[in-house]
């Protein structure tokens, strides 16, 4: 039996898969102890636990485990990659290029370093919204450390060209780093094949808790080493500091365990519910797909709807189904979505631009009612 509301904004957060929470449940009681504390069996459990977190999370990657640095989340691990990187390359050069479409913890760390002295370059995307390696490749200079561009966009699902972009900085010898907060578990990804230097996660995109990430840091060809934002303690090799949240860790290593398991068969099913949403909807033409259709996440279409207010389409929508009008951590904002406007799209249609977002736990009976809903929200405004 359908239960209302029904959940489509996984971009936003997912619920905890009850795997990851029967996981993670002992080590708020019975295994409490401080990974840290290497004196006595309590310490030694939660370090173990650690430990195998810390391969789960490597293996979905292919990273090495002492290649992961566990954080509060993906914004934490966005600030300590881009701004630690920062810090250790300054004698270096100070340029770096990223994009207009990021997602704001990168752009606000942007604007941050922009503050400290960074000169940064802004590439545009095409009304795709992909940015052109040739573009990349061009705005290079001499004094370029780091290149931040995101894997794949969290209001669109649009995947940039990343095996591209790190083929092109590791030619030129710079530092990549990718947000792959939205991409991680719902598609393949490789930071060895892909030439990627630093990548950032979160648990809480990918069925587990809230207030547990990650982020790579290659270790070898290069090297890279960063300045730590947080001192204290000298915890994860000194480069973030902080009694380490066991629970949390230990369900993202369970998170990513499962995304290992379950990747293809579920990029398939979520596929095939999220194009029969999208084949249904844009029966009506006033309805348009935002975004390249060849190249994105499995879970996510980006939907304008020409002619309606959208403050008053989100408002009958978010009556029965949770849907977002662009990133949840935006969402206060009335303006129109920046990732939409550098697309070309208009404010007003940008305006009534609604992100479905799919997950694990979607099923075709949701689908089904969402688009029955959806077309008379639309008919009847």
């Amino acid at each position: 039996m359908l239960k209302l509301p029904i959940y489509l904004d996984n971009n936003a957060t997912t619920p905890v898969d009850p795997e990851v929470l029967q996981t993670m449940l002992p080590y708020f009681t019975e295994h409490f102890g401080n990974a840290a504390s290497r004196n006595h069996s309590f310490g030694w459990v939660a370090e173990e636990a650690v430990t195998q977190a810390r391969e789960q999370v490597a293996q979905l990657i292919h990273a090495e485990p002492a290649e992961i640095v566990f954080t509060s989340g993906a914004t934490e691990a966005i600030n300590l990659a881009m701004k630690g990187a920062y810090e250790m390359y300054s004698t270096k050069g100070n340029h770096i290029i990223t994009c207009v479409t990021e997602h704001k913890a990168v752009l606000d760390t942007c604007r941050h370093l922009e503050k400290s002295g960074a000169e940064l370059t802004y590439l545009r995307v095409n009304s795709d919204g992909i940015i052109d390696p040739e573009a990349l490749e061009a705005a290079i200079r001499p004094n370029t450390i780091l290149i931040s561009i995101m894997m794949a966009n969290n209001e669109t699902g649009v995947l940039h060209p990343v095996k591209a972009i790190g083929a092109l900085a590791k030619a030129h010898g710079i530092l990549f780093f990718t947000d792959a907060t939205q991409a991680v578990g719902k598609i393949p990804v490789d930071v060895q094949a892909d030439n990627i230097d630093m990548l950032c996660l979160s648990a809480h995109k990918i069925y587990g808790p809230k207030g547990a990430g990650a982020l790579y840091v290659r270790r070898k060809n290069p090297r890279v080493r960063l300045a730590a934002q947080i001192d204290g303690g000298g915890h994860e090799k000194g480069m973030r500091s902080g009694t380490l949240n066991v629970p949390g860790i230990v369900a993202l290593g369970k998170c990513c365990s499962l995304c290992v398991q379950k990747v293809d068969e579920e990029s398939k099913r979520i596929t095939a519910l999220r194009d029969q949403l999208e084949k249904n909807l844009t029966q009506l033409n006033v309805i348009k797909i935002n975004g390249n259709t060849a190249h994105r996440l499995p879970n996510v279409t980006n939907l304008s709807f020409a002619g309606i207010p959208g403050d008053r389409l989100l408002r009958e929508i978010s009556r029965t189904i949770a849907v977002s009008s662009g990133s949840a951590c935006t969402s206060a904002n009335p303006e129109p979505s920046h990732v939409l406007k550098a697309m070309g799209v208009t404010d007003d249609l940008a305006k009534s631009s609604i992100r479905f977002g799919l997950g694990r736990f979607t099923t075709q009976e949701e689908i089904e009612y969402a688009i029955d809903k959806v077309k008379k929200i639309a008919a009847n405004l």
